[in-house]
């Protein structure tokens, strides 16, 4: 059985918070107030509600906090759509962080799949 730390999918998520997380903190006050604090908390919640379902002991449950995390990375790329018009990344990083959500919304939708009876953690999970 894997532990959380080992799960693929979390450790992007994890990657992808601290990349949110060192690019804000470069931005100004107003930004980082309004968008900034938006952006990361979007960021860091993809991690944080997978792990919370890891932790929960019927699958169902595990599964819901796996679709909360789906729904964070969703409002993840709205704040990086809005901090990337509104002139507070370049390009590049904006095509980067988009293809980092693209990839991980893949996995978190094939770890979702895989949470069920008899699939992880034998029955319960």
């Amino acid at each position: 059985m894997a532990g959380l730390e080992e799960l693929e999918v979390y450790q992007e998520a994890m990657g992808i918070g601290e990349s949110i997380w060192a690019l804000v903190d470069h931005w100004g006050f107003f930004a980082k107030d309004t968008v900034g604090k938006q952006f990361v908390r979007s960021a860091d919640s993809i991690a944080a509600n997978i792990s919370e379902g890891f932790g929960r002991y019927f699958y169902r449950e595990n599964k819901q906090f796996v679709y909360y995390s789906r729904g964070s990375l969703y409002e993840t790329k709205t704040w990086l759509t809005k901090a990337h018009h509104r002139g507070l990344l370049p390009d590049n990083q904006f095509r980067t962080l988009t293809q980092s959500l693209e990839n991980l919304g893949i996995k978190l939708n094939n770890y979702i799949h895989t949470i069920g009876p008899n699939r992880r953690k034998g029955s319960k999970h």
